[in-house]
């Protein structure tokens, strides 16, 4: 299948560019204010509109840090270590998920002794918001063309631009269904039940880890990386701990339910 060659930016006014790359990150921000705003009133949380607002800039802003510094160590540091100043060039690209979850953990601890609640009481308020986002940012990898998978012949691959003329897997629509409805779904009958607070939060920390570990099998591993301790990638060696301590966790959480 040719690749659908959807024009990246959006909306043109003068010099001025919108991309939809980033209006998916601003969906999601968007999508974290409510969702943090209404499960704030269900549980009778005193959060003001101000303070919900407060807390989700201090978020963004753990996923923005934590995501390009995750990104350089993880991923290029050589490369950044050569090239320092190019640690400010956002507009390049380059950012981790697994070091925007950091940014955003170490985010919402400071959020939450601002606030007067415990960590995992606001983390479970907060990761149900986080399948939107990710789904949107991996429609937009796909919409970039980017970050797309390994050479297929599935009926399905797709020619990506940069792709080297061969059909791949579309991986960024993989992982936007898994970590996205799918994701939010298990969370949403994760948080219906009774269960201690950090119930919802480990729950979305197994849970991404093992969807991301098994679509890397399907996506291009990085260029300057390649695979990695035999046929695996980065993001898999980052992902599978999640998984574990996440599942284990959970496990925790659910005696102390029990007891």
């Amino acid at each position: 299948m040719p690749f659908p060659h959807i024009d990246p930016v959006f909306f043109r006014l003068g010099p001025l560019e919108f991309r939809w790359y980033g209006l998916m990150y601003i969906l999601g921000f968007i999508a974290s204010y409510l969702i943090l705003k209404r499960g704030a009133k269900r549980m009778g949380l005193p959060f003001t509109k101000d303070d919900v607002a407060d807390i989700i800039f201090s978020l963004a802003l753990g996923v923005i840090l934590g995501g390009r510094l995750g990104y350089i160590v993880f991923y290029n540091l050589p490369y950044y270590l050569a090239h320092p100043l190019k640690v400010f060039a956002v507009w390049e690209g380059g950012m981790s998920f697994h070091g925007g979850l950091m940014g955003v953990v170490v985010a919402g601890i400071l959020a939450a002794r601002k606030k007067g609640i415990g960590f995992f009481t606001l983390a479970d308020l907060c990761v149900p918001a986080a399948p939107v986002g990710l789904g949107l940012g991996r429609l937009g990898n796909f919409i970039n063309g980017e970050l797309y998978g390994r050479a297929t012949d599935v009926p399905w691959g797709i020619v990506f631009p940069g792709g080297g003329g061969v059909p791949r897997h579309p991986s960024q629509l993989y992982e936007a269904f898994l970590e996205g409805p799918v994701l939010f779904a298990i969370l949403a009958a994760v948080g219906r039940k009774k269960l201690p607070a950090g119930a919802v939060f480990w729950t979305f920390v197994a849970m991404y880890g093992l969807f991301r570990f098994f679509v890397e099998f399907f996506r291009e591993p990085d260029a300057q990386l390649g695979f990695l301790l035999g046929p695996f990638s980065m993001g898999q060696l980052l992902s599978f701990p999640m998984f574990l301590l996440g599942a284990a966790m959970v496990v925790v959480v659910s005696r102390r339910a029990k007891k």
